[in-house]
C-alpha cells in the first residue's frame, strides 16, 4: 500500500526541496514517488511548518540524516541548558532534535524548545502521560489527550511504542538486559498490571487519525530493542519487528507517514542482517537506529562504538541515525557531549553515503582535500564538519610554532617546515610542471 499524499504535504515537498539541495540531486517528482511508496518521510507538522521549520526528508534516496536527543530529567532541569544543547547540535549539522524531557513543566519546556528549533522535532508522548501519576493510571483518554496536545504544539514526529505486545513479554526471560527502552518498560508494567494488551496497539487506528490530522510522522518505537550485544537479534526483538511491519502498513493505509525505530546494541556481524530484515518486514519504510553500538565495554566512548555501528547500518539500509554521546549509560549529556555525539554520528552517516555511491556525497571531501593540498587553511577548516574545533587546534599549533599569521603557514606542527609532505609535494609538482614546459 502507498502513503496517500495530501495537499498540505505536496506543499511540504516543495519546501523540502530547498533543504534537499545540499548535494542531493533529486527533483520533486522523485521525492513525491518515494513518499507515496512509503520509503521517504518528511516530518513536518503543519503548525511547525507555519513557524520556523525547514523541512528535511528521511529516506534511502537522500543523504543519511542524524538526530540529537536532548531533554531534562528529574535530577537536572534547565531550559537554557537544553537550548544550549540544541544550538550545539545544530551548529555541527544535526538534522533533527528529539526532546526526551522527564523533569519540569513539560509543556512549557517543549514550547520553548520548538520556538528555537528550525529542524524536525520529535517527542515520546508516553513520558508526559505518566507525569504526576503512576503508569497504572494511564487511560485511553489520557493517551489521546496527550498526543493531541503535543501535536497542537507543533511536534513533527512521535515515538509510539505500539509494537510491544503482551505475548512478547515471556520472550524476555533469557535476556541479559531485559527491557532498556523507557517507553517499552512502562507499557510492559501497564500490561502486566491489567493483564491486557498494549493500549497503544489497541488504539492504533485512532492514533493514526489524530496524527494524520496534524501530519505528524510516526516513529514506531522499538520497545524491546536489545540493550546489550548478548540480546541482539533475539526472539523478543524480532517478534516486535514483525508487529511493527503490520503497524507500518496500517498507518500508511490511513494516510500517515511512518519510519521505524531499530536497535540498539548489535555486534558488527549482525548489522547487515538486521537492516535488510527491517526493510523486508516494514515494506521499505525509513529505518531509524540508535547507534547501533557494536560493543558494550566502552562507557565514556560510546559515541565511537555507535559511530562504527551507525556507518554499517547506514550502508546496509538505515536512513536516520540517532546520535550517542560519550556520556551514554553514565549520565545526562551536557552541550559539549551533545556536540561530540553529533559529530561522531555525522561522520558515520557521511562515510556511509560515500560508500553507497550517493550522488554528490564526496563533493565536500574533494573541496577540503583540494584546500589541504593547497595549504589553504581557511577553506580547509571552514569545510570541516566541526570548524570550531578544527580552528582551535590549528591556532594552538600556530602558537606552538610562534606563527602569528595563522592562515599563511605553509606547514603544521606535526611535521615541521622541512618535513612537511604537503609543502614538499607542492615543490615537486611545481618542478615537474616547469620541467614539462622546457
Amino acid at each position: 500500500m502507498t502513503t496517500q499524499l495530501t495537499e498540505s504535504r505536496a506543499g511540504t515537498i516543495t519546501q523540502a526541496m530547498r533543504q534537499v539541495g545540499e548535494g542531493e540531486m533529486l527533483n520533486a517528482e522523485v521525492i513525491r514517488d518515494e513518499m507515496a511508496a512509503g520509503r521517504l518521510v518528511i516530518p513536518a507538522n503543519r503548525i511547525h511548518l507555519e513557524g520556523n521549520l525547514k523541512p528535511a526528508g528521511i529516506g534511502r534516496a537522500l543523504r543519511t540524516k542524524v538526530n540529537a536527543n536532548i531533554g531534562t530529567s528529574s535530577v537536572r532541569c534547565s531550559v537554557p541548558a537544553e537550548i544550549e544543547k540544541m544550538e550545539a547540535a545544530l551548529a555541527v549539522g544535526a538534522d533533527a532534535i528529539m526532546d526526551l524531557s522527564t523533569g519540569g513543566d513539560l509543556d512549557a519546556i517543549r514550547a520553548e524548545l520548538l520556538a528555537h528549533c528550525p529542524v524536525p522535532f520529535g517527542t515520546v508522548p508516553i513520558y508526559q502521560m505518566i507525569e504526576g501519576r503512576q503508569v497504572e493510571d494511564i487511560t485511553r483518554d489520557i493517551i489521546l489527550r496527550t498526543v493531541e496536545e503535543q501535536a497542537k504544539q507543533g511536534v513533527d514526529f512521535f515515538t509510539i511504542h505500539a509494537g510491544v505486545l503482551r505475548e512478547h513479554l515471556p520472550l524476555l526471560d533469557k535476556r541479559v538486559m531485559g527491557i532498556v527502552s523507557r517507553g517499552g518498560a512502562l507499557l510492559a508494567k501497564w500490561m502486566l498490571h491489567y493483564h491486557r494488551q498494549n493500549p497503544l496497539y489497541e488504539m492504533f487506528d485512532e492514533l493514526c487519525d489524530l496524527m494524520a490530522e496534524y501530519d505528524v510522522c510516526f516513529s514506531l518505537g522499538d520497545g524491546l530493542r536489545p540493550g546489550a550485544i548478548a540480546d541482539a537479534t533475539d526472539a523478543a526483538q524480532l517478534a516486535e519487528l514483525r508487529t511493527l511491519g503490520e503497524l507500518t502498513q496500517r498507518a500508511q493505509e490511513r494516510g500517515c507517514q511512518v519510519m521505524v525505530e531499530g536497535p540498539g546494541h548489535i555486534p558488527f556481524h549482525q548489522i547487515q542482517y538486521n537492516m535488510e530484515l527491517q526493510q523486508e518486514i516494514c515494506h521499505g519504510a525509513p529505518f531509524y537506529v540508535l547507534g547501533p553500538l557494536v560493543t558494550d565495554i566502552a562507557p565514556g566512548y560510546d559515541h565511537i562504538t555507535s559511530a562504527i555501528g551507525g556507518c554499517a547500518a547506514a550502508f546496509y539500509g538505515a536512513s536516520f541515525l540517532c546520535y550517542v554521546t560519550p556520556r551514554e549509560h553514565l549520565g545526562l549529556p551536557n552541550a559539549d557531549d551533545v556536540r561530540t555525539g553529533v559529530v561522531a554520528a555525522k561522520i558515520a552517516a557521511h562515510a556511509a553515503d560515500i560508500a553507497r555511491g550517493l550522488q554528490g556525497a564526496d563533493a565536500r571531501d574533494r573541496k577540503l582535500s583540494t584546500a589541504r593540498s593547497n595549504l589553504d587553511w581557511e577553506t580547509h577548516i571552514g569545510t570541516s564538519l566541526d570548524p570550531q574545533t578544527a580552528d582551535r587546534m590549528h591556532r594552538e599549533a600556530c602558537q606552538e610554532m610562534g606563527t602569528t599569521e595563522l592562515r599563511s603557514a605553509d606547514y603544521c606542527s606535526m611535521c615541521g617546515q622541512h618535513w612537511c609532505s604537503v609543502r614538499i609535494n607542492r615543490e615537486v609538482r611545481q618542478a615537474i610542471h616547469e620541467g614539462a614546459d622546457r
